[in-house]
């Protein structure tokens, strides 16, 4: 029996892995771009608290009622197109925002012969002061004195 009965061909994805010197280098960039992602979140995040407080009044709602949840879904819905689109500029870089509220995103790095990442934080003085393997929790944060480059560019623990 076939795998693929339709013809349809597995995608295959590539993920662009970075060094720690052109993750540093990018850091004004990412830093720009997970700034812009925050404030969208948190631009939709407000649009949906008003809209459910306008919708969760008891009685009837009145015109102006009507008018401003009304206001506020097209509010939602142009703050989620403006996420949507800063999200897929990261996504572009092969970089995945982790937490948008908190400004988290995941740099991807190899580590001898495995996949991890870089921990970005918009609020820390060093950026990328963490990195986690792949196969690790999501709460975990290693620091990054423990790796070093060799004279290939390969990241690798110390």
């Amino acid at each position: 029996m076939k795998r693929n009965q339709k013809g349809a061909k597995r995608r295959r994805q590539v993920l662009r892995v970075w060094t720690r010197e052109q993750a540093r280098a990018a850091l004004p960039y990412v830093s720009s771009i997970v700034g812009s992602l925050r404030e969208h979140w948190l631009d939709a995040q407000s649009h949906r608290r008003a809209l459910g407080r306008l919708s969760g009044q008891k009685g009837r709602p009145d015109r102006a009622c009507l008018i401003a949840q009304d206001e506020e879904g097209r509010a939602v819905r142009e703050a989620d197109a403006r996420f949507q689109q800063t999200l897929e500029e990261l996504q572009a870089l092969d970089i995945y925002c982790l937490d948008p509220s908190r400004g988290q995103a995941l740099i991807p790095f190899v580590n001898g012969a495995q996949l991890a990442w870089f921990v970005y934080d918009y609020f820390d003085a060093e950026p990328l002061g963490f990195w986690r393997f792949h196969s690790d929790p999501f709460e975990t944060r290693r620091p990054i004195a423990e790796l070093r480059e060799d004279p290939e560019g390969n990241t690798r623990v110390v």
